[in-house]
């Protein structure tokens, strides 16, 4: 059945069984976006990455950004 759907959509389901995903690996979305030639992009990805890996979120909101761009050392 669940094939059958796969075929139909072209997406794969995978919310269902993560016995096939190795424990302790993070699966991350957006791995090779640090690949900037400015090094002040790739130092903030990589704050927010840690950020996001500290604090145990997925997503951040603009208030954090913000946070995590002042810790860094910007400012209005």
């Amino acid at each position: 059945m669940q094939l059958a759907a796969e075929q139909q959509t072209g997406f794969l389901n995978r919310r269902g069984s993560q016995a096939d995903a190795p424990r302790g690996v993070e699966r991350r979305q957006f791995s090779s976006t640090h690949q900037s030639s400015r090094p002040e992009v790739n130092e903030l990805a990589e704050a927010v990455d840690q950020y996001k890996l500290r604090h145990r979120r997925r997503f951040i909101t603009f208030d954090e950004l913000y946070d995590v761009m002042t810790s860094l050392g910007y400012h209005l």
